[in-house]
């Protein structure tokens, strides 16, 4: 993809646009632009929908009534039974630009409908897709989606008029980790020892996005405040964008024995390590709507068909903040591990293949020693245990 050098409202969801550039699909054509629009779901939230729609719109609350269908990239999508209640929109032609291109990104297609108001009816359309309505609640949303759906939407709508919503959408799923990501990101951490980062202390002159794919690269133009208080020359920092992920080493106190996986990493390939096949603590990225927690205990099922006791938290940090910002919650996880607890598993779908190891912690330390064990992560969850052993398997 090419370098989206107007990428200045990424972070800031203003819907910056280049100079005469529209939603478009992938072939050119124009997006849908409507007049009047029939919201239901999560795009009721005020929040999502003034990041979407990028200013103030008539609302006015509406139903439909009856099944409707929609075909989105291939697949049928029913709207309910009986009545769906919403709001009705009376959209300018921009708002409804931006509404077509983020329906666009998140899999949806316009519908019309009859929309059922105090006063009599009026026709519309309806986006549907993405997610059933059937599986939607409002209180589920709003707890568990809600913030990192906003999140996520203000990078969607940073790149509108920038790159194709067809292109986004390909990676929308992603988008919507790293959204989830800036959300855990905002919550102040300590600060006893470092300096407290103050409003205006990073100036952004220029975000581009040379590449996005499962991974992206994005390019910041920026000055920050130094220590004597004056602002650095605008430098350049490029940074690989990964969501957060979890560790967690399943650890039997009773038989003092360790779970560790091992599979096949492109990291060392590309490097040009002899070695690319990495013993390594359970791992995997936390999805949105989901807890570090809830996340180590599917990835234990799905990487080594474990069910998971009580969780340690050994510690949250950046793996390589230079630039890199993946953000990693490291467990260990008392489990039980008898003779027959090591296999081969993975999602099929995903193309893994990752083999079990039970070895006892002596064993674990050995490797870490001779550096057959050479993942950051895993050496630091090695040398917690060693410290939180005897704690652990007193209890």
């Amino acid at each position: 993809m090419r370098a989206a050098d107007g990428l200045c409202a990424l972070h800031r969801g203003d819907g910056c646009r280049k100079r005469g550039s529209g939603p478009a699909d992938r072939k050119g054509r124009a997006a849908l632009v409507v007049s009047l629009v029939f919201l239901y779901g999560p795009l009721c939230d005020t929040a999502l929908r003034a990041v979407v729609l990028g200013g103030g719109v008539s609302v006015q609350a509406g139903s439909v009534a009856g099944v409707l269908h929609a075909t989105a990239h291939g697949a049928t999508w029913a709207l309910g039974a009986g009545v769906v209640r919403g709001d009705l929109l009376r959209l300018t032609d921009e708002a409804a630009a931006r509404l077509a291109f983020y329906a666009r990104v998140t899999g949806q297609a316009a519908v019309p409908c009859e929309v059922a108001l105090a006063e009599g009816s009026v026709a519309a359309v309806l986006y549907a897709g993405g997610d059933a309505l059937a599986a939607w609640s409002a209180g589920d949303w709003e707890r568990d989606f809600a913030a990192a759906a906003v999140a996520a939407a203000r990078d969607v709508m940073g790149l509108y008029g920038v790159v194709a919503a067809d292109v986004l959408a390909r990676r929308y799923g992603h988008m919507l980790v790293r959204g989830a990501a800036r959300v855990r990101a905002a919550v102040a951490g300590p600060v006893t020892a470092r300096r407290a980062q103050g409003a205006g202390d990073v100036d952004v002159a220029r975000v581009a996005l040379p590449y996005a794919n499962y991974f992206a690269v994005e390019e910041h133009d920026l000055r920050f405040r130094r220590f004597d208080g004056s602002f650095s020359d605008t430098v350049k920092r490029a940074a690989f964008v990964m969501g957060d992920a979890v560790t967690v080493l399943p650890y039997d106190p009773v038989r003092d024995r360790v779970l560790l996986v091992e599979q096949f990493r492109a990291g060392p390939y590309v490097r040009g390590d002899g070695e690319c096949w990495s013993l390594e603590a359970i791992a995997g990225r936390i999805d949105a709507g989901e807890s570090p927690e809830d996340a180590a205990r599917r990835e234990a099922v799905e990487e080594a068909g474990l069910r998971l006791g009580a969780l340690e938290l050994v510690a949250g940090y950046y793996p390589s903040p230079g630039a890199v910002t993946e953000f990693l919650y490291s467990y260990v996880a008392l489990a039980d591990l008898p003779d027959d607890a090591a296999g081969v598993f993975g999602v099929e779908g995903e193309a893994e293949d990752i083999r079990g190891h039970l070895m006892g912690f002596g064993r674990l330390m050995e490797l870490v020693a001779s550096g057959e064990v050479n993942n950051s992560p895993l050496i630091l969850t090695a040398l917690w245990l060693q410290r939180e052993r005897g704690r652990l398997r007193a209890g």
